[in-house]
């Protein structure tokens, strides 16, 4: 696919920010979960049958944090109803704090995990590794990580890449769904019309929807596929300034995440308008339980919060921008 044209594509996906939350209004309300009561509820991945947590748990909430307070975070959003959790090796030695402290709970949670190798060898190997570290014998979902470049998408997807490996590791029973995760739009759409994915996990984020066209692409080319799609960075604002970074408290975010409560909330709430199954906050714990808060709550934002955010966004530099691979 040319330039040019996935970018008229994205043009006319999102048809503005009104057209695109009017196409995606039939996701905004979710199933509520089986646990009685004040519960996160669920919504359907895409043509899986499965039904996923509006929230998910990132793994890298239990990077670098004590056993024991891994087994109480974990402990906590799955009595909340939290479902979905997501981790990749890369993060640290978060895979060694998941898996003890989800495995009193493995049977009631979809794990998905994400591998950065793009040969067959590496891939293998990596998946062992984590199913080791996370003390399980499968994960449910398995996705090549962060392809950002065409040569990923390439080498991943081609003879003697990852891809081989990940269809091997289905069959065996080893995983059961197969996605990635991307950030680049180029990438994820020529991923997705290479191989019959289940899922894709991708930026959806109301500074790059509004200020670079950055997402609707990939909301529409999963809907059309019927493939699970699942958000990242929703809690983002841009990118650190200098000045910043270092002094600032949230230190597992290498972006500059919006302001809590006020505005994390809406940004949140406004990805899960979209047609989104879920959305992975930050690591930071502080964002995560917010984040459960919201979920617990939730409702579809309206057209005046819809303005008060993108008034916000306005003059902000986007995380990511269009022809980036």
């Amino acid at each position: 696919m040319k330039r040019r044209d996935f970018l008229k594509e994205g043009t006319a996906a999102a048809a503005g920010l009104a057209a695109s939350q009017s196409l995606l209004q039939p996701l905004a309300a979710a199933d509520k979960g089986a646990r009685p009561g004040r519960t996160i509820p669920r919504r359907p991945l895409g043509k899986t049958g499965e039904h996923l947590s509006i929230i998910a748990m990132g793994g890298i909430v239990v990077m670098d944090v004590t056993q024991s307070f891994a087994n109480k975070i974990v402990a906590e959003a799955v009595d909340r109803g939290v479902n979905y959790v997501d981790i990749a090796p890369s993060y640290g030695n978060a895979q060694e704090r998941m898996g003890p402290a989800l495995k009193p709970y493995r049977d009631r949670v979809f794990l998905a995990c994400k591998e950065i190798a793009r040969d067959k060898a590496g891939a293998q190997k990596e998946l062992e590794g984590s199913l080791r570290r996370l003390q399980t014998d499968h994960v449910d979902l398995y996705q090549l990580h962060a392809l950002a470049k065409m040569e990923d998408v390439h080498k991943a997807l081609g003879p003697g890449g990852a891809i081989e490996a990940f269809v091997e590791a289905r069959k065996s029973g080893k995983v059961r769904f197969l996605g990635f995760s991307a950030h680049s739009v180029e990438a994820a759409l020529v991923a997705m019309d290479q191989f019959d994915f289940d899922t894709v996990l991708f930026p959806i984020n109301f500074v790059m929807y509004s200020q670079a066209n950055f997402g609707p692409q990939i909301i529409q080319r999963a809907r059309e596929k019927q493939m699970g799609m699942m958000a990242i960075k929703a809690m983002a604002k841009t990118v650190w300034p200098a000045s910043e970074k270092k002094n600032h408290p949230y230190g597992k975010c290498w972006y500059e995440p919006t302001q809590l409560p006020k505005q994390a909330e809406l940004a949140l709430r406004w990805t899960l308008s979209q047609a989104v199954t879920a959305a992975i906050p930050p690591g930071e714990i502080d964002y995560f339980r917010l984040a459960m808060d919201v979920a617990e709550r939730f409702t579809p934002v309206n057209d005046d919060e819809t303005k008060t955010l993108m008034a916000q966004a306005k003059g902000l530099q986007p995380l990511f921008h269009l022809g980036s691979a």
